[in-house]
């Protein structure tokens, strides 16, 4: 029965002590491991890359505090799935044998829609549930803001490979069917990048090498041999497409290196390897306004055209969705302007402090407010000759800062133009 589970469950770890990587959340004066230790466990949500341990560690919750714990999978449910799942959680809270909140556990929770993340709400703030969430996903733009308040956000990181070290012995020394089998480790460079901090694919690789190996044989772990047996089985190892991060670096910067025929192939990798279309779809959209900008305003128009096209045709026909869009970008004229302008602004912002926005500027919807003068000298740009008139608009502390530098294409130059012409005119 054991040879039939994947070694990744085999030996999924049970306890903060048995546990790989996250010293900074789960380490002696981790935030996680003290929460753990005290029994009061809060919502939060944790955000990382695949197979460093999000889910395991929230089994370890649960299994530490005792709490009943139950699971859902945006993948595949609703907010019918939810609200069953939270009467349970009811049901349990009001026993006069629970030791604590049920804990509900929810994987890719960045898949959820609005209606399904509001419908947690009510369960979250009455302390029905204590929610774990997992995503690989920045939560900050895939869960909504309610729900973000009323849950801490933990980052894990990708193992390092002093990490992925301690999981291959671990894994040599504590799996029974890995125990049985003679091992010889030559090289393991190869086995480490292809794992890609991954605790999942690095075992992964280990089964795939223990499978292909006739028992009466030595399972040899070498560069070599590695590679190879990735090379005959190149989707063993993970799910959402062979070496998922590196593609998705090599499509976006064939992309922003204006290489169309480049940036194709790696779609069609991506296509091959079973990735989501949906996610594709997000960084064609973060493409075209991080690295085409200001140069071609209409590459994030049919960026997002192609994402709700993708959403409305499905697949496999929406593989020609994003190839359309995908040598549309690689063909645009490319400024990282407004990226840039915006990074400048928050650098201002952190420095800077809350500084108060110039009297003249402020609303006065209360007589109490013209009283102090608010909007008092504010001048309608729409009164004045080219919709244009000089005024102050920055804080006192930065004026005469300027965060947005155009990059060299023509949209830009003119804009640029435009600027500076009213700017002479004053």
């Amino acid at each position: 029965m054991t040879n039939n589970i994947p070694l990744a469950e085999r030996l999924r770890p049970a306890s903060l002590d048995d546990y790989i990587g996250q010293r900074h959340l789960v380490g002696e004066n981790g935030i996680l491991r003290k929460m753990i230790q005290s029994g009061r466990i809060n919502s939060f949500i944790l955000w990382g890359p695949p197979g460093v341990g999000k889910t395991t560690l929230a089994r370890i919750v649960a299994n530490t505090t005792e709490a009943s714990f139950f699971t859902l999978s945006a993948v595949t449910s609703g907010v019918k799935d939810v609200r069953e799942v939270i009467e349970k959680c009811k049901a349990e809270s009001s026993s006069m044998f629970a030791k604590s909140r049920p804990i509900l556990f929810i994987d890719e929770i960045h898949r959820f829609s609005k209606s399904q993340q509001d419908s947690l709400l009510g369960a979250v703030e009455q302390g029905i549930i204590t929610l774990i969430g997992a995503t690989t996903e920045n939560p900050s733009f895939e869960v909504i803001r309610p729900l973000l308040s009323r849950t801490q956000v933990y980052t894990l990181k990708s193992l390092d490979i002093d990490d992925l070290k301690i999981l291959l012995d671990n894994a040599i020394k504590k799996d029974p069917i890995l125990g049985r089998r003679k091992i010889d480790i030559k090289e393991t460079s190869a086995l480490f990048r292809f794992s890609g901090g991954d605790a999942r694919k690095l075992l992964n690789i280990l089964d795939l090498l223990e499978q292909s190996t006739p028992t009466s044989l030595p399972i040899i772990i070498d560069n070599e041999t590695v590679t190879e047996r990735l090379q005959e089985n190149p989707m063993a190892y993970d799910r959402n497409g062979e070496m998922h991060y590196d593609i998705i670096s090599a499509f976006i910067k064939s992309i922003r290196g204006s290489d169309p025929d480049a940036a194709i192939y790696w779609l069609a990798r991506m296509v091959k390897g079973g990735e989501d279309p949906e996610f594709i779809a997000r960084r064609l959209v973060i493409v075209a306004a991080e690295d085409i900008g200001l140069a071609n305003p209409n590459a994030l128009l049919l960026a997002n055209a192609t994402f709700d096209s993708l959403r409305k045709i499905g697949w496999p026909e929406g593989r020609i969705i994003l190839a359309e869009c995908t040598v549309y970008l690689a063909n645009s004229p490319k400024s990282n302007s407004a990226y840039m302008a915006i990074d400048r602004a928050l650098e201002a912002v952190e420095s800077t402090g809350n500084l108060p926005v110039p009297i003249h500027l402020r609303n006065a919807p209360t007589k109490l407010m013209k009283e102090l003068g608010y909007g008092q000298g504010y001048k309608y740009a729409h009164d004045f000759k080219g919709n244009y008139v000089e005024q102050q608009y920055l804080p006192d502390a930065l004026t005469g800062n300027r965060f947005w530098s155009p990059c060299d294409n023509p949209q830009e130059a003119k804009m640029w133009e435009r600027l500076e012409s009213q700017r002479r005119k004053k």
